[in-house]
């Protein structure tokens, strides 16, 4: 069950013995505070509190933004990354937290890394090599699939040209493999239309596009393996709003963005 911040701060804000003055102008450390008891059930053993508060800082730090957005998006973002034991909008890449306009309103959306990606794949014990590339005009490549699929790419010696293929591959430890492959055309078409923060200055396309084309093909890829159950659920956190907290986020809704055309990465 999650816990919704909304409800609870006000069950809190009506009890005689731990009143809580609630305001508009309430900060996302002071609503970390108010709820600290719900944040350290559903946080992993090894992370406190008070860790969880400097990552949030930290992220606000690299992407100010952030403290525009909902308290209550903000921190189920948060506790999205801290249960993946991922740390967030950091030169790592392992995770992002971007400000996404939803309905009008500047919401915290989670998204996976590539980087955070290939981590949580390999803490599966099932894969034994996981990795993506990019291919350029002057690179030598050539792939087919099939019964007999193949995938061969040597890079260019020197100057290697534009992006022309991205792809992602995988090998488990039972021997079973398996790859992606996409064209540079089929991938803006893609981010554009699936990222809802595609644009943004705050997106990870934005300044590290190669990295999210990679999680990209990583994850189509990894559509075919027999991945645990567990690798699957850390996967639907992507691209996620949410506005509870739970021991389980994955267990939590996505809020249902903007369709109009009114919703826009901020």
């Amino acid at each position: 069950m999650g816990v919704n911040v909304k409800n609870e701060l006000e069950k809190r804000a009506g009890n005689q013995d731990n009143p809580v003055k609630l305001t508009k102008s309430m900060t996302i450390v002071d609503m970390v505070k108010v709820l600290e008891p719900e944040i350290r059930r559903a946080l992993p053993a090894v992370l406190t509190p008070e860790r969880f508060t400097r990552m949030a800082l930290s992220a606000i730090n690299n992407t100010p933004a952030l403290a525009e957005c909902t308290p209550m998006s903000f921190i189920a973002a948060m506790m999205n990354a801290a249960q993946l034991g991922l740390e967030p909008n950091t030169p790592l890449g392992q995770a992002y937290m971007i400000p996404y306009k939803n309905k009008g309103v500047l919401e915290c959306q989670f998204q996976l890394g590539y980087k955070g990606m290939i981590d949580l794949a390999y803490r599966t014990g099932q894969v034994q090599m996981i990795q993506a590339q990019i291919v350029r005009e002057f690179d030598c490549f050539e792939y087919q699939y099939g019964l007999e699929p193949k995938l061969v790419h040597r890079p260019g010696d020197h100057e290697r040209g534009e992006i022309t293929f991205i792809y992602g591959m995988f090998r488990l430890t039972n021997g079973g493999f398996g790859f992606e492959v996409s064209n540079k055309a089929d991938m803006d078409a893609f981010a554009a239309k699936y990222s809802k923060s595609f644009g943004s200055k705050y997106s990870p396309w934005t300044e590290n596009y190669e990295d999210m084309a990679k999680k990209t093909v990583i994850k189509r890829a990894l559509k075919y393996a027999p991945v645990s159950v567990d690798f699957q659920k850390a996967l639907s956190t992507d691209e996620t709003i949410k506005t509870e907290i739970a021991v389980d986020m994955s267990e939590i809704r996505n809020e249902c963005l903007d369709n109009t055309g009114n919703g826009e990465a901020a």
